[in-house]
């Protein structure tokens, strides 16, 4: 290499050198004004983490290698791992053809008779079938709820019961619309409570005190609802119902299918396995995927995890599944996470913002824009309100939010055109979560 070549390698390079550390000086500076020096956050555990999606330079990082507890932001790991291991729709059941009658293996499709889907090809499946139904029950091995989660939070509609054949949801959605009658003589004249889905059940439901808004209570070791009134002209409300195991599931499909839906015995899973069985499907993955990631479902992220285990292990065993995952899919990690739920609902889920960053790009790389597109809340989405719509896509990310925690991160697009992969948690903070997301944004719009 003559001397004149190194002159102008050399040159180069001092140029690359000091536009990085012009760069990184500029996003610290912005970092301090927006994040790091507010008085109000000063107590505050933060991690931010920026990087050019294409050649992963990394742009900024500020303890961007400590572990945080990523709230919803665990939602962007479920999804990777659906977008992977799940088919392009969902599996509804396996079914298997006993000659005289058919065994359903349920395999954890939270869509199931979902009010949010419409169509129901699993449904319409068992609807037709003229043979006597078996359910095995044996499928199963997780936690109703998560490790880590608020067990007191029972009735909360954010955290629904898991189990192997999710109906309705898990869930009922009650409504109070106001009666017209003039004159009315008692609460009943008043209101009128019904469920969307008017399953005939035989669960037990009383009329409470009125109050301000209206309010329904669940008991917490049975299906006992307490309905309040309130002064609304119209109002809704949801209330996760109790499972147990599969009895209320049962029970539901009964009085919907209008068939009999049996307990498979011994003698029948014996025979069963003789036999192969049919993967039933349902809704197109990344419909769920986008309604989960938009709308920061838990119930939805918590059954990827357990419809994956299903597919790979053959069970539905959480703890299982993700040590499974964590040690094949990512093995390369920068930091060892702790990830203990699909939802992000347990604080004993840690990530580093460079672990998020790792697996935003892993996506990327696996499935391209076209698909991240489809299932990654976007500006405008109801996931990301405070991004206003603009003429071009700039923003596809994930928040993250639980008392004391707020996060976000996914990919940006900066005034150069280039993308970026970035991810902020904010931890440990004693002020209001609009405010820290708002501080965020300003980071953000820096870029």
């Amino acid at each position: 290499m003559s001397i004149r070549n190194i002159i102008t390698l050399t040159a180069t390079s001092v140029i690359i050198v000091f536009q990085s550390c012009a760069i990184e000086k500029q996003l610290n500076q912005q970092a301090n004004k927006f994040l790091l020096k507010d008085s109000i956050l000063s107590g505050a555990h933060i991690g931010i983490a920026v990087q050019e999606l294409e050649t992963k330079k990394w742009l900024y990082q500020f303890q961007s290698d400590k572990l945080f507890t990523p709230a919803s932001n665990t939602k962007i790991v479920s999804c990777y791992t659906a977008m992977k291991y799940l088919p392009d729709h969902l599996p509804a059941g396996l079914v298997t053809d006993m000659d005289t009658a058919l065994l359903i293996t349920p395999t954890g499709d939270p869509t199931f008779l979902h009010s949010r889907f419409k169509s129901q090809p699993f449904f319409d499946y068992l609807k037709t079938s003229t043979k006597p139904l078996y359910l095995n029950t044996s499928n199963f091995s997780s936690l109703k709820w998560g490790h880590g989660w608020s067990w007191e939070d029972y009735a909360e509609d954010y955290m629904i019961e898991r189990n192997a054949l999710p109906v309705y949801g898990n869930q009922i959605e009650w409504f109070q619309e106001r009666s017209k009658k003039e004159n009315p003589t008692s609460i009943s004249d008043t209101i009128d409570v019904f469920m969307y889905s008017s399953p005939e059940i035989n669960w037990k439901v009383d009329i409470g005190i009125p109050g301000k808004s209206f309010q329904v209570d669940r008991s917490a070791n049975e299906n006992h609802f307490t309905l309040h009134e309130g002064k609304e002209k119209s109002a809704s409300t949801i209330v996760p119902f109790i499972t147990n195991g599969l009895e209320s599931a049962i029970e539901l499909l009964r009085d919907t299918l209008h068939k009999n839906i049996s307990i498979a015995e011994k003698e029948i899973l014996q025979s069963a396995a003789l036999k192969s069985s049919t993967l039933i499907t349902s809704q197109p993955t990344d419909s769920m995927l986008k309604d989960m990631m938009d709308r920061s479902d838990n119930f939805f992220a918590d059954m990827c995890v357990e419809m994956v285990s299903q597919l790979s292990l053959k069970k539905m065993d959480e703890s299982a599944a993700i040590a499974s995952i964590l040690k094949n899919d990512f093995a390369g990690l920068p930091q060892q996470p702790k990830w203990v739920d699909g939802s992000g609902l347990s604080r004993y889920n840690l990530f580093s913002p460079e672990d998020l960053i790792w697996i935003l790009q892993k996506m990327k790389e696996d499935f391209g824009w076209e698909r991240i597109r489809r299932v990654m809340p976007g500006a405008g989405s109801s996931n990301l309100k405070m991004y206003p719509t603009k003429n071009n896509e700039y923003i596809f990310a994930k928040t993250g939010t639980l008392n004391g925690v707020v996060c976000l991160s996914g990919f940006y697009l900066n005034k150069k055109n280039k993308w970026l992969t970035f991810s902020v948690m904010v931890n440990n903070h004693n002020t209001n979560s609009a405010y820290v997301r708002k501080k965020i944004a300003g980071f953000l719009g820096t870029l």
